[in-house]
């Protein structure tokens, strides 16, 4: 198994010279790799981890659906779980996207709570959803499932050095956010001194919240369209992140309001529904390339370091967010019942 190097935000993934040398000769690209993946390097995401979210046609008539992935545990649960209150409660049906600041994020949910445009009361929300608190942004790497530092083993030369920058000792930074980021289990982290927390890269989705010590419930959500705001990372909870159709959102009209906010209410985009797979009568399936196996080793390195015939110098490294998890449907019908 291939071990990278993964330094932070710059992943310094390098090969011996006689291997590299060797693998210029045919130079696979990243979605090559990805392409001919064994079946086995696929992992199935769960019905119950994948929302639906349907909205209002174009101008044109055009059908519009983004699908979403929700974090897996230990990361932000409690607000995972509201999500799938409120999905199973139909809260979200009828609401609308609100914002769309060019560069940052896409932000849905009830236009009268939080929004310098609210013009009503706000929707009340179902019984029972959790209050977090800001500790709750982050996880003990001792809490850390030990798939997950058996995931790092394979960006970073070897368990001890990770284990060791678990817990603060000093090492060169490549990062400019955290001591150490890499993929793990699918999804993109970042860890420092005892800590990791998910990282917002592009199509993430977050929680809106106002300020602290509010963190939000989920009733208000976001989707990152523009360059990765690392700013953001253990300051708002990540809770999935959108893993089909998101140039139904990235396309949207850029808001003329504070922050990106519609002014005009009539630009607002009606969301129909948004739903849990699992409660689909024929949910979608979708599976991720496992970030533990060799083909995403392979794919992370030409990703860093792309010799396919476009290329003219490979470039060393990689930021975390420059090496998205691969994602594919393997099931086409995921129509949300009447």
């Amino acid at each position: 198994m291939n071990r990278l190097l993964f330094g932070g935000s710059l992943a310094l993934l390098a090969h011996p010279l006689a291997a590299q040398e060797a693998e210029a000769v045919s130079a696979p690209s990243p979605n090559q790799i990805v392409a001919e993946a064994a079946t086995e390097e696929w992992v199935a995401i769960g019905p119950d981890d994948l929302l639906v979210m349907t909205l209002a046609p174009d101008a044109q008539g055009n059908a519009r659906q983004a699908v979403i992935q929700l974090m897996p545990a230990p990361f932000s649960q409690g607000w995972v779980e509201n999500i799938r209150t409120l999905a199973r409660a139909g809260w979200y049906d009828g609401v609308s996207i609100n914002r769309v600041q060019d560069n940052y994020v896409v932000q849905w949910g009830d236009p009268n709570v939080d929004n310098p445009e609210a013009e009503g009361e706000a929707k009340p929300l179902p019984e029972g959803l959790r209050v977090m608190g800001t500790e709750e942004y982050t996880v003990l790497w001792s809490d850390v499932p030990a798939v997950f530092k058996q995931a790092g083993h394979l960006m970073v030369s070897g368990a001890e050095r990770l284990e060791r920058i678990a817990q603060g000792d000093e090492f060169p930074r490549g990062d400019a956010y955290a001591a150490l980021s890499l993929p793990a289990e699918g999804w993109p982290l970042a860890l420092e001194d005892g800590q990791v927390w998910p990282v917002h890269c592009y199509g993430m989705v977050g929680v809106g919240r106002s300020y602290s010590p509010d963190t939000g419930t989920g009733a208000e959500l976001y989707t990152v369209i523009g360059h990765a705001p690392r700013h953001l990372d253990r300051n708002i909870a990540l809770v999935g992140r959108v893993i089909e159709g998101i140039e139904h959102l990235s396309s949207l009209p850029r808001g003329k309001g504070d922050l990106g906010f519609y002014v005009d209410p009539a630009k607002r985009v009606p969301i129909k529904s948004i739903v849990l797979g699992s409660e689909l009568r024929e949910p979608p399936h979708f599976e991720y390339l496992s970030t533990e196996g060799e083909a995403f080793a392979r794919y992370a390195e030409a990703r860093a370091n792309r010799r396919d015939p476009f290329f003219i110098a490979p470039a060393g490294g990689a930021d975390i967010c420059n090496i998205p998890v691969p994602v594919r449907r393997v099931a086409s019908d995921d129509t949300p019942p009447d």
